[in-house]
């Protein structure tokens, strides 16, 4: 199908898609039944977002012109294309039978226009994918299942009736005063009126986007950079300006000249095994953050989910530990360590910040995880987290050393990294002309999930030629395969 996309038109692209359609389907160049490419393979055609195909496919849907079918995607409304669309009513003709809400007009445009392609390869792991390298999240297993079934019994078993299955909304107090102990092992002091419970790292940043971030302020962060936080960012009014990263985190020379000159609103900064490069933010460069914190005020949000997973040499303190003006605000996340599908989180902050999160938290729900929180209370109280703690990482290098000593051997292909001291990421680069994009998709067909380059930089004018393999999610055995899945593919490619 040929459409004409005028780049230079004032006339917005959906707009042009809308009216050439419809003039197809009107004139009957396009009869009833006749199908239409899909929503991803039309955009790829005329080189646009997807959510523009999206937008124009809704405004003909909603003007009865087309109709979406299971399995076959979107064909031209049957025998009353002409009559169903709303230019006239003919004499004699009923008043119109009414038409659908248009969602897609309806939606935000910053909602609308979400780069989906992260969300949609980390679902493959859970669906059509056989091995994923690209799902950051614990592995199964280490968690023994028939203690865990014991252990939730005898926590609904011994819950007061009377006082039900609620926890307050800053998060179980018991489960806080845990949390301030395993604080206390990073350095960092903090009071149990200064920890908010949330159920992921995700959503911490959200209430925080919320509560801190003003449409137009400039926020400082990594480049590469997860797309999950860079979109939050945007979702909030902020404007992400981004720092590279080298083997030793986030360019502070770099972060200096911007703080002068762009006065942002905040910092964040990935500190420990940043994803997706795994570099770690060296001792110099955070006390460098706090110094440009305290001398200009600036807040500073360290996301330090990886921290506990070191291999080799020894851990940092986190940026928080440095912090004696209360100017860092600091999220912990149990992914990468905790009960597989338990998310699980807190933030460590000043105690306004504390307080009006636990505002929002009552906003989006009345009972905030009791029986995950509940669980890790229990399981940091007695030890059994941090024995978990040691077999998460024992899996970890082993499952490194696997992978690393796979890519050594793709060495002649063209393939190179950095060996990260720890965490769950390989940033890995690509031979000479290998496209990531390309890359990820070829591997799709063999039922290989892999999270390309590009997706880390918000431009995506780079990372064409570096993947992010994770090798938390998978066992060994699948991990092994899906690696050499990834050669042949290569190889397929390279030929």
């Amino acid at each position: 199908m040929k459409l004409q996309i005028e780049r230079n038109s004032k006339v917005p692209v959906y707009s042009q898609i809308i009216r050439q359609l419809r003039r197809r389907i009107l004139s009957g160049e396009l009869p009833g039944g006749s199908a239409l490419p899909s929503e991803r393979n039309l955009a790829q055609l005329l080189g646009v977002h997807r959510n523009t195909v999206v937008r124009a496919y809704g405004e003909l849907k909603a003007d009865g012109l087309i109709q979406a079918r299971r399995g076959s995607g979107y064909v031209v409304c049957a025998s009353e294309t002409q009559e169903a669309f709303p230019v006239s009513l003919r004499p004699g003709r009923r008043a119109s039978r009414g038409k659908s809400v248009n969602w897609v007009n309806q939606i935000k445009k910053e909602h609308l226009d979400m780069e989906t392609a992260f969300d949609d390869l980390f679902e493959r792991a859970d669906g059509v994918a056989r091995y994923s390298l690209g799902s950051g999240i614990a592995q199964a297993g280490v968690y023994d299942r028939e203690k865990l079934a014991r252990d939730v019994s005898r926590l609904i078993a011994r819950e007061d009736p009377e006082r039900g299955f609620h926890c307050p909304y800053k998060g179980d107090r018991g489960l806080r005063q845990q949390v301030v102990s395993f604080l206390s092992t990073k350095g960092i002091h903090a009071s149990v009126g200064e920890i908010q419970i949330v159920q992921e790292m995700n959503q911490a940043m959200l209430f925080l986007a919320t509560l801190l971030i003003r449409p137009g302020d400039t926020v400082l962060m990594e480049e590469p950079a997860s797309p999950d936080v860079y979109r939050i960012v945007e979702l909030a009014g902020g404007k992400p300006v981004f720092v590279p990263v080298d083997r030793d985190g986030m360019d502070c020379g770099v972060l200096e000249k911007l703080v002068r000159s762009r006065k942002p609103r905040l910092i964040f900064v990935n500190s420990s095994f940043h994803d997706p490069t795994g570099a770690i933010l060296s001792t110099e460069r955070r006390r460098r953050i706090i110094e440009l914190s305290n001398a200009f005020r600036i807040p500073v949000i360290e996301e330090d989910a990886a921290s506990e997973l070191v291999y080799e040499g020894e851990s940092i303190p986190p940026v928080k530990a440095l912090d004696t003006l209360g100017n860092v605000i600091y999220i912990y996340s149990f992914s990468l360590t905790f009960v597989p599908g338990l998310s699980l989180a807190f933030v460590a902050a000043d105690k306004s910040v504390i307080e009006s999160m636990s505002h929002l938290v009552s906003l989006t729900m009345t009972a905030p995880g009791w029986m995950t929180q509940k669980l890790a209370q229990a399981y940091l109280e007695d030890g059994s987290y941090y024995a978990c703690l040691d077999a998460f990482r024992a899996r970890y290098a082993s499952k490194q050393r696997l992978v690393c000593r796979m890519l050594d051997d793709m060495a002649p292909l063209g393939v190179s990294y950095e060996r990260p001291r720890g965490g769950v990421y390989v940033w890995c680069r690509l031979p000479e002309g290998i496209d990531s994009k390309v890359l990820a998709a070829r591997a799709a067909g063999r039922g290989l999930t892999l999270m390309p380059g590009y997706l880390f930089y918000p431009g995506k004018k780079a990372g064409r030629d570096h993947i992010r393999i994770s090798y938390s999610y998978e066992p060994e055995e699948h991990l092994a395969e899906g690696m050499e899945l990834l050669r042949k593919t290569l190889e397929e490619l390279l030929r």
